[in-house]
């Protein structure tokens, strides 16, 4: 597999988030740690809502799907930044960085669909809660995921395939802790007009049409929640809703907020610190947001440890 027609680079250069040497201990631990939280936090979600039976319904059926791709998303990318450092190398090779760059595509997406299948859940149940158990049934949760999986796999495919007929000559260096699309395609000398069409354009269809499907499901949520009489109700219907709220303007603000501060400053630091936040920072804090949240998720967790 070659890189484009034209040249024969082998590898890339990610020059993460410093070249001081005294800061790369700070950075190696700090971010081991995040790593090591993220994919315990998960992967205990999993293990309490697999092991529970009362917590077999859609709602911790997508959460634990979003536990599994945030610890696959998370795993993308910290382990090899770990090893450069660990090794005091920077190299990734061509096939390397664009197998990365592939299932960070793959896993980001799934992130999004399934906040949008979430709040799509919700909407159900709380504007629909008559009708729950059967719109939200098992097969059409398990289509609902199944889409997602294969919407985010064929969208890599064709962000991949767009890089691979792409030639790279000089300017190996990526300002970046991993492989990311947007660098890839800067650090290309051929034409990428294409390549950024099709990017731009996967990004407004992609996740503009998820993050509108969520604003519209709260949109009608809040406004039966303001319906109902009582403010015990309220409580109650909103409480349901809050974990994933939080989780999904966590994501959507932080991920935003890489693309902000990319157009206004042209710093690998600050664009790297960004991505950092979405990456690293929202999977791990996820399992606290709907642990601390939610009592059957604290019930569960404390009959497993034993509390």
């Amino acid at each position: 597999m070659g890189p484009g027609n034209d040249t024969q680079i082998s590898e890339f250069l990610l020059l993460g988030f410093s070249e001081r040497p005294e800061l790369q201990p700070v950075i190696f631990g700090l971010f081991l740690s995040m790593y090591l939280i993220t994919v315990l936090g998960n992967l205990l979600i999993i293990l309490v809502v697999s092991s529970a039976s009362h917590l077999h319904t859609p709602m911790y059926f997508f959460l634990a799907n979003l536990s599994f791709v945030d610890i696959c998303f998370t795993s993308t990318t910290v382990p090899k930044m770990l090893w450069n450092i660990q090794t005091q190398s920077k190299v990734i090779t061509y096939e390397d960085c664009i197998t990365q760059m592939n299932f960070f595509i793959i896993f980001s997406g799934l992130d999004i669909y399934l906040l949008a299948v979430m709040a799509y859940d919700r909407f159900v149940a709380i504007c629909h809660p008559l009708h729950y158990m059967v719109i939200m049934n098992p097969r059409l949760c398990g289509r609902l995921v199944l889409v997602s999986w294969v919407t985010s796999v064929l969208h890599s495919l064709l962000q991949t395939s767009m890089v691979l007929r792409l030639s790279f000559c000089t300017g190996m260096e990526i300002p970046h802790f991993f492989c990311e699309l947007n660098q890839m395609i800067q650090l290309a000398c051929s034409d990428t007009f294409l390549n950024n069409l099709v990017m731009y354009f996967a990004a407004m269809l992609l996740a503009g049409g998820p993050l509108a499907g969520i604003l519209y499901s709260y949109s009608k949520i809040v406004s039966t929640i303001i319906r109902i009489s009582s403010a015990k109700g309220k409580y109650k219907a909103f409480s349901t809703c809050a974990s994933h709220l939080l989780v999904v303007s966590l994501f959507f603000c932080t991920s935003l907020g890489v693309y902000l501060s990319s157009a206004a400053t042209q710093s690998s630091q600050s664009s790297a610190v960004a991505s950092a936040m979405y990456t690293v920072v929202t999977p791990m804090v996820n399992p606290f947001i709907y642990s601390l949240r939610n009592k059957d998720l604290n019930l569960a967790l404390k009959r497993i440890i034993g509390v």
